[in-house]
């Protein structure tokens, strides 16, 4: 099958988050797409199969190294990248179906991809989940959660200094903890990711981490777009607008490598 390998929320190679796509004629059972995603040893390994009559639709699924995901930010723009770039798709917006409902990916003319990705307000939680600081290394602000928690912290520094703990976040019952703080000279806040329960211990850029800091930092700052910067080694930039139920969620992809996999099914 082919395969290519993906650096999304990048304008260049080495930057942003490495994404494994597997475009696929026909579905693949999903026992051999986790050990695809288990060789492949990226956050998110992506396969899509197109819809029958349905021009512009496919199915989408995600998994890491260890486990199937509801909803992947990064590797559903480096799919619609691949469809883009190196498929022929000529239109201006491709849609996925997905276990999170149909996302919407259009191209401008300059590039940029746009996600149209569901909404998670966090919620504010009273206590802090019991081992949550030591898992970080630090005690943030407040603690929220959605499908994540989310740890908010006074200032950049406090998140980049953080020194995980990634056995003590595997143990919380979350998928993964953000820890997120104000930005500055232009961006409206940073975030970082982990999320070692799933196999991925700190993720480079993480667009279905940004479904809940959106409507966190949009409330926040009284305002509907905002820049956001990952501030992981390999970082990223994210373009984000709120809209209702639904973020818009822009960056950049590029092509790193470009092959075949050999593997049979059923092997």
């Amino acid at each position: 099958m082919r395969y290519f390998h993906v650096d999304a929320f990048a304008q260049t190679p080495f930057t942003g988050n490495p994404a494994g796509v597997c475009p696929l004629e026909a579905p693949l059972p999903a026992a051999l797409m986790q050990q695809i995603a288990a060789e492949n040893h990226l956050a998110e390994t992506a396969f899509f199969v197109p819809r029958p009559d349905a021009p512009g639709e496919y199915d989408l699924r995600w998994f890491t190294p260890a486990v199937e995901i509801d909803l992947c930010g990064h590797a559903t723009l480096a799919s619609a990248h691949v469809l883009f770039a190196h498929l022929g798709f000529a239109g201006p917006q491709v849609t996925f179906h997905s276990q999170s409902g149909p996302l919407r990916v259009t191209r401008a003319a300059d590039g940029l991809l746009t996600l149209d990705f569901p909404s998670r307000p966090p919620q504010e939680l009273p206590v802090h989940p019991t081992g949550l600081t030591d898992a970080l290394g630090a005690t943030p602000l407040r603690v929220l959660a959605a499908r994540d928690l989310l740890a908010v912290f006074n200032s950049e520094a406090e998140v980049r200094a953080l020194t995980p703990n990634f056995a003590r976040i595997a143990a919380l019952e979350y998928v993964g903890v953000i820890a997120t703080a104000p930005g500055a000279d232009g961006i409206d806040f940073v975030s970082r990711f982990f999320a070692p329960r799933v196999g991925v211990p700190e993720d480079p850029v993480t667009g279905s981490a940004h479904s809940i800091l959106i409507p966190f930092w949009a409330e926040k700052l009284g305002k509907t777009e905002l820049r956001a910067r990952q501030i992981s080694p390999r970082g990223g930039d994210l373009w984000c607008r709120l809209r209702g139920d639904r973020v818009d969620i822009s960056g950049y992809a590029v092509t790193y490598a470009a092959g075949e996999l050999l593997v049979s099914v059923g092997s």
